[in-house]
């Protein structure tokens, strides 16, 4: 390293001043915009400006203005660096967002087939999902119960389906967190069990227990069901975490079909204080990309 930008950026260390920051000077971005809604971009998505290290990217997305973030590869991290992030988040007063918390079966059942053993496989997951979300200050883990069993009815499957949730929420609770079942659509990810938010709602209401919600992801149930603010009123009681997505594309809001301009307002208005997932890509690459999803969530934002 050149000793000159060493000792500068070690001086402006000492300052409270992140590299992020150094990077701002340089992009025209400005700092500190006050979002309405706690939106939560994930580990990646600034990487052109912020560069490849995980603490320089939340220092940026501090900067910035956000308020959390989310990354469904944090249980796969390193201890170390989980460490480093939460003392990071608990500086910057960043929220973390969900983390996946098991392995997902996309070709063949798991949850739904009754088995066992693959139940077992499932809660032994969630007991280590338990130690991941307590180091880092997390609350939501994603669950997904996996692939349909074709040879079974598909009310047997609910069935195997509650009963894995039950068990799991009876880990969970005593702990305060919350696994969010996440719908996926047809399109994206054919022959899930898991497809539209009715059958979600179905799903947590047997269940009942605090520790089962919905993750209600707005990309996934536009092309699912569409008729996206009635059903997020019908199962708003269930809902305890949105992820965003435009359809086409799954990119940035206003870069699609979804009115998120409408969708955020109704969130906003029910007095969602959650956090929000941007679990999408940038609809152009490089610098050029982050800044647009950044000028696009401003611009929806501000309507609220």
């Amino acid at each position: 390293m050149n000793r000159r930008n060493f000792t500068k950026t070690t001086v402006l260390a000492g300052m409270g001043i992140s590299k992020s920051s150094l990077l701002l000077n340089n992009t025209g971005i400005k700092t500190g915009y006050k979002y309405n809604l706690h939106y939560a971009p994930h580990i990646g998505m600034f990487k052109n400006h912020a560069g490849n290290d995980p603490i320089d990217q939340l220092n940026f997305m501090a900067d910035i203005g956000f308020t959390a973030f989310e990354d469904n590869d944090m249980r796969m991290r390193d201890i170390s660096l989980q460490e480093k992030m939460v003392s990071t988040m608990i500086k910057r007063g960043l929220r973390v967002g969900v983390f996946v918390a098991h392995k997902i079966y996309w070709k063949e059942p798991n949850l739904t087939s009754g088995d066992i053993s693959s139940r077992n496989e499932f809660l032994d997951y969630i007991k280590k999902a338990i130690s991941v979300a307590k180091r880092v200050n997390a609350k939501w883990m994603t669950v997904v119960p996996g692939h349909l069993d074709l040879r079974q009815d598909i009310s047997y499957q609910t069935a195997n389906v509650i009963e894995s949730l039950k068990q799991a929420s009876n880990l969970l609770e005593p702990h305060g967190l919350v696994m969010v079942l996440e719908p996926l659509n047809f399109r994206d990810h054919p022959g899930l069990f898991l497809k539209e938010s009715p059958q979600a709602y179905e799903i947590c209401k047997s269940v009942n227990s605090p520790s089962c919600k919905i993750l209600f992801d707005i990309y996934h149930q536009q092309i699912q069901e569409g008729n996206l603010i009635p059903n997020i009123e019908n199962c708003w009681d269930e809902i305890e975490y949105f992820q965003i997505g435009d359809n086409p594309g799954r990119n940035e809001p206003t870069t699609g079909e979804i009115n998120y301009n409408n969708v955020f307002k109704y969130i906003h208005n029910k007095g969602y204080k959650g956090i929000l997932g941007m679990e999408h890509g940038n609809s152009n690459p490089g610098k050029k990309g982050e800044l647009g999803v950044i000028n696009a969530y401003q611009k929806v934002d501000k309507f609220l």
